[in-house]
């Protein structure tokens, strides 16, 4: 994987990561005070998080080995806005977990401080709506239904879209897609199982998961799809040891979302909880997943997990930053020489929403940079489908 771009930092006042640390984390906090009822001390640690992020240096926790394990003490005494985007981000959610006390033996130990905003976006009109939407969808010819599915995978919690079946009207022009490997990845997910070198048999399917509560839905009726109509054997379903990134999918989040599909007497409910019992669904949650390093640096028994499935879903912003690196690429450096790495076929579902992007033709950033300047890397109006197989 080349490394000769500038990581991307929140130095520059202007820069859109400098906005995330400077409003976006205080807001959260807030939020989470609100959400919650903290007793004064976890109150007080959180206003002490807020400030230290805004005016003071970063400070590990002599007790917390998280630091030591991902290389990250390294960044002691440093400001918050001088750390690489993607470390400070990770190592701002550490922080803010120690000050609810989720890692201390006690009340508020594996309290997860965003299961509120995680169970609200289950109990939503638009949620409804996006489970009546299957019933019309199952009466459609199965291709159909399964790249209905994937878009709607794409759009997480604006996965309405993805339930829309593209007109055949549709322009590459009007396309809110910025690079589209959707036909090839079509193909990939529906294509005969490949020889092993391993010796294993069928097909393995591995889906790195991004948010929970509505933009897991589409990620489970997508795996359920697969696994039903028996395009893979096996899914693993990659999740967070523990809550991140505000509403980053845990185990405790996957099986709040079957439940919700079984509640809504979906067909879907009753067969992801059998594919569970039975092993053909199986949660993985790696350390690693919360780690503040690319995909490049994944030790080598996530590496081998990866080698064993036969194509890799990517899912969401964040683990494409990771998957390719948070840096600032040329957009025209092809998506296969960043991912070149990985250990098999792997494909990115990805919103945009930071400045990291790769893949792109010429054409298309000139299009889009002339329309919004750089506001389309960030908007998460715009989104793409990569494949590297």
């Amino acid at each position: 994987m080349p490394d000769n771009a500038p990581v991307i930092r929140g130095d520059d006042p202007a820069s859109f990561p400098h906005s995330v640390l400077a409003e976006r984390h205080p807001a959260l906090v807030r939020k989470v005070q609100d959400a919650t009822p903290y007793g004064p001390e976890l109150r007080r640690a959180l206003d002490e998080l807020l400030y230290e992020t805004l005016h003071g240096t970063v400070a590990p926790p002599a007790d917390d080995d998280w630091w030591d394990t991902w290389d990250a003490r390294r960044y002691a005494g440093r400001s918050w806005f001088s750390l690489p985007f993607l470390a400070a981000e990770s190592c701002f959610y550490r922080q803010l977990l120690r000050a609810v006390g989720y890692f201390d033996p006690g009340p508020w130990q594996g309290v997860d401080p965003f299961r509120p905003f995680k169970l609200a976006e289950l109990d939503t009109p638009e949620a409804a709506a996006e489970l009546t939407a299957l019933g019309p969808l199952s009466e459609r010819p199965l291709p159909e239904q399964l790249s209905a599915l994937l878009h709607g995978s794409l759009w997480g919690n604006r996965a309405d879209l993805g339930f829309r079946l593209q007109s055949t009207e549709e322009t590459s022009a009007d396309s809110p897609l910025v690079a589209d490997d959707s036909e090839a990845l079509l193909t990939l997910l529906t294509g005969p199982a490949p020889g092993r070198a391993d010796g294993a048999t069928g097909r393995t399917l591995c889906l790195v998961a991004d948010n929970a509560g509505r933009e897991l839905i589409p990620d489970l009726l997508l795996v359920d799809h697969l696994l039903a109509h028996g395009h893979f054997d096996r899914a693993v379903l990659h999740l967070k040891p523990y809550p991140y990134f505000v509403s980053d999918a845990t185990t405790a989040d996957t099986l709040d979302a079957v439940r919700h599909l079984v509640a809504a007497k979906t067909d879907a409910g009753p067969r992801l909880h059998t594919a569970l019992a039975e092993g053909r669904l199986i949660l993985r949650a790696h350390p690693f997943s919360c780690a503040p390093l690319p995909y490049a640096d994944m030790p080598a028994d996530l590496h081998a997990d990866f080698a064993s499935a036969d194509l890799t879903l990517m899912k969401g912003d964040l683990n494409y930053r990771r998957l390719v690196g948070d840096r600032r690429w040329p957009p025209t450096t092809p998506f296969a020489e960043v991912t070149s790495y990985f250990p098999g076929p792997v494909a990115a579902l990805r919103t945009l929403k930071s400045d990291v992007i790769t893949g792109l033709t010429a054409e298309t950033e000139t299009t889009l940079t002339t329309a919004e300047g750089q506001r389309w890397r960030t908007s998460g109006t715009r989104a793409l489908i990569q494949l590297r197989d």
